[in-house]
């Protein structure tokens, strides 16, 4: 029998709407070699790495009744078509319009029946750059070892043979009555299964209090805005420099100070005790599964961990959001972000899928948005001979919800993708200025 979706995922599938659509990704901005990079290129690409990973040709099959889990099954009318598309902007394309274009891409929903990935190079940049976009589920992206799309594309040098493609023969799909034996024997065998992950989602609700209310927290409609920001990674490591000083702690406290000032350009009210709360996914050594990730849990560690937007000194808040990630660590279980890179390579997608299945079980009323980091390698990488120059991770956005953070960062600089909803969040391009401010502010405070 073909593997069976972990309840968790199974829970966010059933669960997601047309105006809240899960895929995780990135924008991946690259520079070309002198033979260029079309679809045709990038299509043989994908198609030599995925025969890697073998679920990446494989979909959903709901089982009847819904007795039991739904099972991964090989798609037989696979057509790599479909999921590696070409489209472009008027040449010369702008960075506002190639966000533009992404925010109209990632408001779609994935096809369920089809595997659930998607890929888009987008031609006509200015410079002759080019841009790759990935959407993938998180039920795809199972964990710290589960394997993003971007990641399987990669390489360490612009070197592009693969040698021959292995040819691919699809497994046939398993009949209804077939499908329901085994359905029958899945319940006998673990029939608690799914109880345990209620009663661990219970705990963890029943000790969290309500999150402020903020403008953050909206109910999203169909379309996405999308925003991005880079700065420079060696400001971040003089600022871990201070005592018990991680670089998350200092990504958390540049996205605390940009929310503040944000919020004031709004002219929203900002006490000196206002705080936002954001949720902000971990990476763990091991251990016990947590609440809402099954397996996952065994990687990532969740914390609600308040912003102190209303404290006016830069220098206070870095100390106080220090203090309060010590608070939520676990000692000695911890990954650092060398350790989180050897484990992952470079899969910003694969931290997010864990944002995502972590928010999937919490109220809405918990959290103001979320933020994830997910650090990559400091050197060079390539996709099909393009140099990789920027990336930017999207996270979604769970109900309720108008903001999510996703940041990485690679080769010398940090970057943020913002993902928030149409509606509410018109001025998301203030936002995403307002980070690359935050973090000057903080080191001018510093020195």
């Amino acid at each position: 029998m073909s593997d069976r979706l972990h309840p968790v995922d199974v829970s966010f599938l059933s669960a997601e709407t047309p105006t809240t659509p899960m895929h995780v990704g990135g924008l991946a901005i690259l520079e070309p070699n002198k033979h260029g990079l079309d679809v045709a290129g990038l299509r043989r690409r994908v198609e030599q790495r995925i025969a890697l990973v073998p679920r990446f040709r494989q979909r959903v099959r709901w089982v009847l009744g819904g007795l039991t889990q739904p099972v991964w099954v090989d798609d037989t009318r696979f057509d790599l078509a479909y999921h590696v598309r070409r489209t472009g902007l008027p040449t010369p394309g702008s960075d506002e319009q190639l966000r533009a274009l992404v925010g109209r891409l990632l408001s779609g929903s994935l096809d369920r029946s089809r595997p659930l990935w998607e890929l888009y190079l987008v031609e006509g940049l200015h410079d002759g750059r080019v841009a790759v976009l990935t959407k993938s589920h998180p039920a795809l992206v199972d964990g710290v070892g589960g394997v993003d799309l971007l990641h399987v594309l990669l390489d360490d040098s612009p070197a592009t043979a693969d040698g021959v493609t292995p040819v691919w023969r699809p497994a046939p799909e398993p009949g209804p009555a077939e499908l329901a034996i085994d359905a029958a024997a899945q319940l006998i065998r673990r029939p608690g299964q799914l109880a345990g992950a209620v009663k661990g989602a219970g705990r963890l609700l029943a000790s969290a209090r309500p999150a402020p209310n903020s403008p953050l927290n909206a109910e999203p409609g169909k379309q996405r805005r999308f925003a991005t920001t880079r700065t420079d990674l060696e400001q971040y490591r003089r600022l871990r420099t201070r005592p018990n000083v991680t670089v998350n702690d200092v990504v958390l406290a540049t996205v605390t100070g940009a929310l503040r000032h944000w919020l004031l350009y709004r002219g929203a009210p900002v006490r000196t005790d206002s705080v936002l709360r954001a949720l902000v996914p971990t990476s763990v050594r091991g251990g016990p599964p947590a609440a809402f990730g099954g397996g996952v849990g065994a990687n990532v560690a969740t914390s609600l961990v308040d912003l102190p937007i209303g404290e006016p000194n830069p220098t206070v808040r870095l100390t106080q959001i220090a203090y309060a990630m010590r608070a939520h660590a676990e000692p000695g279980r911890r990954v650092g972000a060398d350790a989180l890179v050897k484990l992952s390579g470079f899969a910003p997608a694969t931290l997010n899928a864990m944002a995502v299945r972590a928010a999937s079980g919490l109220s809405r009323r918990l959290f103001n948005l979320v933020v994830t980091n997910a650090p990559g390698p400091q050197r060079a990488l390539f996709v099909a001979g393009a140099r990789l120059r920027e990336i930017y991770p999207f996270v979604p956005l769970a109900p309720g919800q108008g903001l999510a953070i996703g940041v990485t960062s690679y080769d010398g600089q940090v970057y943020y993708g913002l993902n928030a909803d149409w509606d509410a969040m018109p001025d998301i391009d203030v936002l995403a200025g307002l980070l690359a401010e935050s973090v000057d502010e903080l080191t001018e405070a510093m020195v």
